[in-house]
């Protein structure tokens, strides 16, 4: 519902984007970061500690980079979510029928009756 929700076009466009950030920078983070922990290894080999070090310490900075950029992005979607979740929430409200029978449930907002679902919504 949140995704097909009409509220602001920049939202989607936002997580659209991060998720393809995400499912490309992945990939290459990970094959850069081993090239990058491989040729330390071979540098340790043949004595060049150095370079050793420069490739521990890249690889290192790129990982951190890494998660710090998924954890805000994946945090601000989530703010983003819990917001829209705060401000949309569905109700439903049982009325009784007519002659004492079951109280049945209709929705608060006008359109089809909602399927039985067994989910956490509040029942008023």
């Amino acid at each position: 519902q949140w995704l097909r929700n009409p509220g602001p076009q920049h939202e989607k466009r936002t997580l659209f984007g991060d998720m393809v950030c995400f499912l490309f920078i992945t990939p290459l983070a990970t094959i850069s970061g081993w090239l990058c922990l491989r040729g330390a290894v071979d540098h340790l080999h043949f004595s060049s500690r150095l370079e050793a070090v420069g490739l521990i310490a890249l690889t290192v900075a790129l990982f951190t980079i890494y998660l710090f950029w998924t954890l805000v992005s994946f945090r601000y979607h989530c703010r983003l979510y819990n917001e829209w979740r705060r401000s949309n929430q569905r109700v439903v409200l049982l009325v009784p029928r007519a002659g004492g029978g079951a109280a049945t449930a209709t929705p608060a907002t006008p359109g089809p009756r909602p399927l039985k679902r067994n989910s956490k919504e509040t029942i008023v």
